[in-house]
């Protein structure tokens, strides 16, 4: 498998990154193509790094809009290509098929709000289309323990610790390659298990030691290296790291606790397990 980071900024986009969005492609002659996330700003970048009519699945770990609300952006895409809106099957061949989104319960509900728009006083509302992400988007529950095929990988989520309904996500390709995603999470049990041996952990850590208090919403450095320690992970690669945040403080903090080797995610780095 091949990572790609496309968004990691942590909780909003930054100057330098969109918000969270990974994309994970197989060495195939037909190869899979599944996105992590597609939060604020993502969809752009992750444009030029993959045909979005080309992927196999996406899925959210969780519903903040920080992971999701590019799925906004990829319903229009999906809907409103001249090639599938106008009708033209017949000249070009294109058949829009339904994109599988494997996300928490209510997901459908939750972006079709975020899309929606009343038409309110617009003297055109009749020629308006109803908004039904299910035109774009296949929708599967995600659930703690429940495990998902798609294509050649394996999808196994883990209910992890966060202020809304929020999943680790274990990825095994078909030689036993695993990457663990640690969505965002604060340190629990359940990440532990989703980590465990896995040869690549994207995790984030988006608080700072002795600055963020707060418990049960992320993890920081220190928590992060413990889970990856604890969880017998190969490696860390260090994401969801919000602007206000020194890079290399949290690096440090992981260090601490981590003896395997430690990356910073950056938009267009990729790693192959």
């Amino acid at each position: 498998m091949k990572l790609t980071a496309i968004g990691t900024a942590g909780s909003f986009p930054g100057p330098n990154s969109a918000a969270s969005c990974y994309l994970i492609e197989t060495d195939e002659e037909s190869p899979t193509r599944l996105v992590l996330d597609l939060g604020s700003g993502a969809l752009s970048p992750l444009q030029g790094a993959v045909d979005t009519d080309s992927l196999s699945a996406i899925v959210l770990s969780h519903l903040h809009p920080d992971h999701c609300m590019d799925m906004t952006g990829l319903y229009v895409k999906h809907c409103y290509d001249p090639k599938f809106f106008n009708g033209n099957v017949s000249d070009t061949g294109s058949i829009r098929t339904r994109t599988s989104v494997l996300a928490p319960a209510g997901a459908e509900e939750r972006l079709t709000r975020a899309y929606f728009t009343d038409p309110g006083k617009s003297p055109v509302a009749a020629s308006g289309h109803d908004t039904d992400l299910s035109h774009a988007f296949d929708f599967a529950d995600l659930d703690h323990g429940t495990r998902h095929r798609i294509g050649s990988l394996q999808i196994e989520a883990f209910l992890v610790d966060h202020p809304v309904e929020a999943y680790a996500l274990r990825i095994t390709d078909a030689q036993g390659a695993v990457i663990t995603y640690s969505g965002d999470s604060d340190e629990c049990d359940n990440l532990v298990e989703a980590a465990r041996g896995a040869d690549l952990f994207l995790c984030e850590a988006a608080f700072q030691e002795d600055r963020d208090t707060a418990r049960g919403i992320h993890l920081t450095g220190k928590r992060a290296g413990r889970v990856a320690q604890a969880a017998d992970s190969k490696s860390l690669v260090l994401t969801h790291i919000p602007s206000w945040t020194d890079c290399s403080i949290v690096r440090g903090e992981a260090a601490r606790e981590y003896r395997g080797p430690i990356e910073l995610a950056k938009p267009g780095n990729s790693w192959s397990v």
